[in-house]
């Protein structure tokens, strides 16, 4: 922590009243919107590393004694705000994880293009060339995907029990995902997970196509995983972006870069759990019942369009609010703090 020589005390404490007067009202504040109890946490935690500093240089006792005060005052705020672990879910779901998916979305988004265009380029080599089978160790002649009663394909979603499948559906895919999301701070691996899926689902749909079966295999796939797709490419895409941060940390130090980053994939990891239970049960309940395939495509799209509509819509103006309040001038002191302290003369010579 870099030291203050002691003649500009008086300087730093004039420079930071500003932040100390606005936690001074939050505190005192009834109700905080949740931009301002996260402006709380951040003033907070900034103005206890200040009196640490100031501490540490004996300035005037009565504006230790005033910060130390306030200080734990806000204290007492923080900790009553985090005791309501129902209202902390709340917040989650409704400001930091849209927020944090929202923020990363042209990462998400790159990889999206880039994962359909692998697929699409797999199955049209896979449909129309043998030689390309071949390469990808397919038998000539293989139709296991597609024989068996209806087709393996299509009784691969209901050869199990509907709640069974959903849980196992569920686990499965949180686990790739948790796999995109923590590797990509190595970035091949992340690559690489991307890949093989993107790789999976090529051949499938090619062989499908190959068979004549390409409406069945959308009318499957469409349902659960236009959504289940969509939360894979969100931890690829964040994950990438936290390989990324350590090649590359910006202003920052590389370690503090990469923990911040590391709390944001963290976030999503926590929200993308959530999302692929939603998966889960449309692929356990929804893919393999007896409705019309359009209908169980529609019941799909609506789903995805939801989830967009929450990152876009809400996620766009949480991360607005917060790069608005991050830049808003702390207010000017109220006269009655007289333990805050009075321009230097030096400053007031300026």
């Amino acid at each position: 922590m870099a030291s203050i020589p002691d003649m500009d005390t008086d300087a730093y404490s004039w420079a930071h009243q500003r932040s100390w007067h606005r936690l001074d009202q939050l505190v005192r504040q009834r109700k905080l919107s949740g931009a301002e109890a996260d402006e709380l946490v951040r003033l907070y935690r900034a103005a206890s590393q200040q009196l640490a500093k100031l501490q540490g240089h004996h300035p005037d006792p009565e504006l230790v004694s005033g910060l130390s005060a306030l200080l734990a005052r806000a204290r007492g705020r923080v900790l009553a705000a985090r005791s309501q672990p129902w209202r902390e879910v709340g917040r989650f779901f409704t400001r930091h994880f849209p927020a944090a998916v929202y923020r990363a979305w042209p990462w998400w988004v790159a990889v999206t293009a880039i994962f359909l265009a692998v697929s699409a380029v797999i199955a049209v080599l896979v449909d129309n060339s043998s030689a390309a089978r071949k390469a990808l160790g397919i038998p000539e002649g293989d139709t296991s995907i597609i024989t068996g009663p209806g087709g393996a394909f299509e009784t691969y979603y209901s050869e199990h029990p509907n709640d069974a499948f959903a849980a196992q559906v569920w686990t499965h895919n949180s686990w790739v995902s948790a796999i995109a999301l923590f590797t990509g701070v190595l970035i091949l691996p992340a690559v690489y997970a991307l890949f093989m899926n993107a790789l999976n689902l090529g051949i499938t749909g090619g062989l499908m196509a190959d068979a004549g079966r390409l409406e069945s295999f959308f009318g499957f796939i469409l349902p659960h995983g236009t959504l289940e797709l969509t939360a894979l490419f969100v931890a690829g895409g964040v994950g990438l972006k936290l390989g990324w941060t350590l090649v590359d940390p910006g202003r920052r130090s590389r370690a503090a870069a990469v923990a911040r980053q590391g709390r944001v994939t963290a976030t999503v990891a926590l929200g993308l759990v959530v999302v692929l239970l939603v998966c889960g049960l449309i692929e356990g309940f929804v893919t393999p019942s007896p409705l019309p395939a359009p209908v169980r495509i529609a019941f799909g799209f609506a789903a995805e369009a939801a989830f967009l509509f929450y990152v876009f819509g809400l996620g766009r103006r949480v991360a607005e609010e917060q790069d608005a309040t991050a830049a808003a001038p702390a207010a000017l002191p109220d006269p009655a703090d007289r333990w805050l302290p009075s321009a230097p003369k030096s400053l007031d010579r300026a």
